[in-house]
Formats: structure tokens, C-alpha cells, sequence
């Protein structure tokens, strides 16, 4: 369900990560989400669908430099920290999936990936790279 969305005639529903359950944080430090509050929270204005939380490593850092989308590099005009291995960060759901398919892609924090990713990768690919699975 999108961020903005209604339901029941104006009230929300709370945000629902891939296993259908409450959305949970993904990271404060550094502050994610295309919101920044902290979830991969998603709505109309979310083009890119930054809805899946990740745990960086370097080969990923490295691997979406190479694709144009420098991701470790400050950007202090746009508030962005740059990133390093170990940080949690709300990824684009297309953004994995290309790294999947190249064997780049980060592992995923299941728990706190939006309902939303299920539109661009599948289930049980999220699953195989997951770091809360009991």
C-alpha cells in the first residue's frame, strides 16, 4: 500500500513490509527512506521505489557506482551522508533487482522492506539474501 493511500474512507492503513506484517524501521543513522523518517515508506511521489532495506557492502557500493549511481560519496548539498559498508539504507526495489541478477546485490532486511518491492522482485529472491530470517 502506497504512503498516501486511504482505506476504510479516509482513514491509513500502517505501512506492511513483504511478509505482511508492520513495517519496521530500517535505519536513524544514517536517516533513510525517500521521506527520510527513518522506513522504506513509499507514495506517488516515490518514482524510484526506494522500498527495500538493505545492508551495504562494498562489492553493492561499488557495483551501483559503476552503474552511474555513486552511493558512498557525500552529498552535503542534499542533506546525503554518502554510505559505507554495514549501513542500513531504503533501496531501489529496481536498483536490487539488477543487482541480484549480477550477483551484487545487497543482503536484505526482510522486516523493514515495504509490500512495495514485491513489484520488482520476487519473494523468495528477497528471502534468499535475507539477514532476519529465524
Amino acid at each position: 500500500m502506497l504512503r498516501d493511500d486511504n482505506a476504510n474512507g479516509g482513514g491509513r492503513r500502517a505501512p506492511r513490509n513483504v511478509l505482511g506484517e508492520p513495517l519496521d524501521i530500517c535505519s536513524f543513522k544514517p536517516m533513510t527512506g525517500f521521506y527520510r523518517d527513518g522506513c522504506c515508506n513509499t507514495g506517488r511521489e516515490d518514482i524510484g521505489n526506494h522500498t527495500v532495506c538493505v545492508v551495504m557492502t562494498s562489492a553493492f557500493l561499488e557495483f551501483s557506482k559503476s552503474r552511474g549511481n555513486d552511493l558512498s560519496t557525500p552529498q552535503p548539498k542534499f542533506g546525503f551522508p554518502g554510505l559505507k559498508p554495514g549501513d542500513r539504507w531504503c533501496l531501489c526495489a529496481a536498483r536490487w533487482q539488477e543487482a541480484f541478477e549480477a550477483s551484487q546485490a545487497p543482503r536484505v532486511v526482510l522486516r523493514a522492506t515495504h509490500e512495495a518491492a514485491l513489484g520488482y522482485c520476487s519473494l523468495a529472491d528477497l528471502k534468499r539474501l535475507a539477514v532476519d530470517l529465524a
